[in-house]
């Protein structure tokens, strides 16, 4: 599933953008600053970001700077009140990928998604590559050479999640708020049993393995 995140600091579009993009089939993450994005992107994989202008503490040309000059590649659509051709000006320079201007047109907007993401390939190559180990997003799918294996879609998420960060631990809440959701019903012991099943099933897999961090939780390591 494609992520997107949203920063927008009015509640209400914010909401609309979200239910709008999740009818249409993306997963969404929301942050009101800059700040609070760039904290969500240090712990989420996320495909495309949808962001205003004038928000609190970081705003999106500071956003969009501060990700340029981190290497982050992935589209940003702007949507913002500002019109004039020199704010545009700014923000492409800075790095943004497209621009909409409110009151946003929520049809439009869905049209502009799915072109950034076309354009970035991101649908099509959404794929994370360890040696000879391709792990497929879209297929669930973990393959080396002609070999495969078909992963259940939570075990999937979560192996994938650990790989696109090696080293970096992940508690058990923060990988059940990411991939199970925070209005789940299912405890952290949920997270040890899908680890135990991925162990299981990757033990022939020398290229990576998931390591238990006592008192913490998990953190992937590259072995290659």
């Amino acid at each position: 599933m494609v992520n997107i995140l949203v920063v927008e600091d009015d509640k209400n579009l914010s909401k609309l953008m979200t239910a709008v993009l999740k009818q249409n089939g993306y997963n969404v993450l929301n942050a009101t600053d800059g700040v609070q994005a760039l904290d969500i992107l240090d712990t989420s994989h996320v495909d495309l970001i949808i962001s205003d202008i004038m928000m609190p503490n970081m705003d999106g040309y500071e956003l969009t700077d501060q990700l340029r000059q981190s290497n982050y590649n992935l589209p940003i659509l702007m949507v913002t009140a500002k019109e004039s051709f020199e704010d545009k000006k700014k923000g492409f320079i800075l790095g943004t990928d497209d621009y909409m201007v409110k009151p946003i047109d929520i049809d439009e907007m869905i049209l502009r998604v799915a072109a950034l993401l076309r354009r970035s390939r991101i649908i099509n190559e959404n794929r994370l590559t360890i040696g000879e180990v391709v792990l497929d997003y879209d297929a669930l799918t973990v393959n080396r050479g002609t070999d495969y294996i078909q992963l259940p879609k939570k075990e999937f998420y979560l192996l994938f999640k650990l790989l696109s960060y090696p080293k970096k631990i992940f508690t058990r809440q923060q990988l059940m708020d990411e991939i199970w959701g925070m209005d789940t019903e299912a405890d952290e012991r949920t997270v040890d049993v899908h680890i135990k099943r991925l162990r299981e099933k990757l033990a022939d897999f020398p290229e990576f393995d998931i390591v238990t961090v006592r008192g913490l939780g998990y953190k992937a390591e590259k072995l290659i």
